[in-house]
């Protein structure tokens, strides 16, 4: 890779590096330390391809590559690791606002599967359309919808009704 191109991924991977890690906490429900794995793996894929190809969006592209990252990793997980009642520590950055909130919301995202959870990060934390979402997943859009439905259902059930309570706090 050129200086200049090495350059240019420098500076996006400092200026994205933030909010890849946010969608990698709510992809993992919480945990940092698989969250900060998920976005090394993520830039480390996005260095490769840089010089190579012309990405049109790389923000957007780097976050397909995220959920794909943490898809790939959630099938492959090894037998010997077994999920955690509870939440690990949290930096004060990540503290900062309402704690108990955010861990409830954390807790709700952990018990929904893989999928339901990516679709809902990309829908609503990141704000994609169906479509998009779809297209990140390589699912069709009925399938976005139908994952959509279903999640936030699980989630009202496992938030205890309405979850735009929670998000007027």
């Amino acid at each position: 890779m050129r200086r200049s191109q090495e350059s240019a991924f420098r500076e996006f991977a400092a200026a994205r590096m933030g909010h890849l890690f946010r969608s990698a906490c709510l992809l993992t429900s919480g945990d940092t330390y698989l969250a900060e794995d998920l976005v090394q793996e993520t830039l480390g894929r996005m260095y490769v391809v840089w010089g190579r190809s012309k990405l049109g969006n790389p923000a957007a592209y780097a976050q397909t590559v995220l959920v794909r990252v943490f898809l790939a990793h959630q099938r492959r997980r090894s037998a010997g690791e077994r999920p955690s009642d509870e939440i690990p520590e949290v930096s004060e950055t990540a503290a900062q606002g309402d704690a108990s909130l955010r861990l409830m919301l954390l807790d709700a995202l952990r018990q929904l599967p893989a999928k339901d959870r990516a679709v809902v990060v990309l829908r609503y934390w990141e704000d994609r359309s169906v479509t998009e979402t779809a297209d990140v997943l390589n699912v069709s859009s009925a399938a976005v919808r139908t994952r959509s439905t279903r999640a936030l259902a699980r989630l009202r059930v496992q938030l205890g009704g309405n979850i735009g309570e929670f998000a007027a706090h």
